[in-house]
């Protein structure tokens, strides 16, 4: 084993492990096998900070092995995220062999690749980037993979696929119905639930193994603070106020509940157009709310 193997493999296992995952896990093995300076651009290479970019002084790829945002070298500021949260949230989102898995914001591919040896030779991924030169990239880095398709479109416009999960890495005013539609029974969505400025969620929703074709009630429930670029196409204006004052009070751990198709109630924390978010548990009769 070479010496940036080496360093990719501690990687790995502080990543994971910063994202309380098991020692040994199949996640942990995906960021091993990865080398994240094919999917950054060339050096020296700018990290994310809260001042803004800074450049690397070497060019030394070790450098690249560190729980630190990166930039993709576009003219346009996007990242290649936070190894720790982007492992967090794929654990959570219980990726398995053979599943079929829809990533919307790709980048140039480098969590589509951690996507792809998770779900295996059996299982598949679609890929959406809107940004033509990254989705271009994406498609070069993932052309190992004959089970990934990369589309250069926006993924927030159908059609879409039937599938397992959708990992989605743009901040959305809302979890879209061609979203939720998209999903199998016992699927799950994972995505930045965010406001205009500031900080928003990361919103786990698990659709029902068994629905009514009118009003629905999914399992829901955020993972933590993030902040992310628009997902174009998937932002409400008028949503955004009603999300901005919600994060506001602080109480975004006690959502429990998506419900789709019906009016709000007392236990609403944020409403959209046609959906709206509960800190009940799904099916919690309205008799035990009194």
């Amino acid at each position: 084993m070479d010496r940036i193997q080496q360093i990719r493999q501690s990687f790995a296992r502080l990543t994971t492990a910063n994202a309380r995952i098991p020692p040994g896990s199949d996640l942990e093995a995906a960021f091993a096998s990865i080398p994240r300076e094919q999917f950054v651009g060339p050096p020296p290479w700018k990290f994310f900070t809260a001042t803004g970019y800074i450049e690397t002084v070497t060019h030394d790829p070790a450098v690249l092995y560190q729980d630190v945002v990166v930039s993709l070298g576009t003219a346009a500021p996007l990242n290649n995220g936070q190894p720790t949260l982007h492992a967090h949230c794929i654990h959570a989102l219980g990726v398995r062999k053979g599943d079929h898995i829809l990533h919307i914001g790709a980048g140039s591919g480098y969590y589509t690749t951690i996507l792809a040896r998770l779900v295996g030779e059996t299982g598949s991924i679609d890929a959406y980037e809107i940004e033509p030169e990254l989705a271009q990239r994406a498609d070069g880095n993932l052309a190992p993979f004959p089970n990934v398709r990369v589309h250069a479109r926006s993924g927030a416009i159908g059609p879409l696929p039937a599938c397992d999960a959708i990992y989605i890495n743009a901040g959305a005013t809302e979890p879209m119905s061609i979203w939720l539609d998209a999903l199998k029974p016992g699927g799950r969505l994972l995505f930045p639930l965010t406001p205009q400025s500031g900080t928003g969620a990361m919103l786990l929703i698990t659709k029902p193994a068994e629905s009514n074709a009118g009003s629905k009630a999914y399992p829901a429930h955020f993972l933590m603070q993030v902040a992310f670029v628009p997902c174009i196409g998937a932002r409400v204006e008028s949503t955004t106020d009603r999300l901005a004052k919600a994060f506001h009070n602080r109480n975004g751990d006690k959502v429990r509940t998506l419900h789709r198709n019906n009016s709000p109630d007392e236990t609403c924390w944020c409403a959209g157009n046609g959906w709206w978010l509960s800190t009940e548990q799904p099916g919690t009769p309205q008799s035990a709310r009194q």
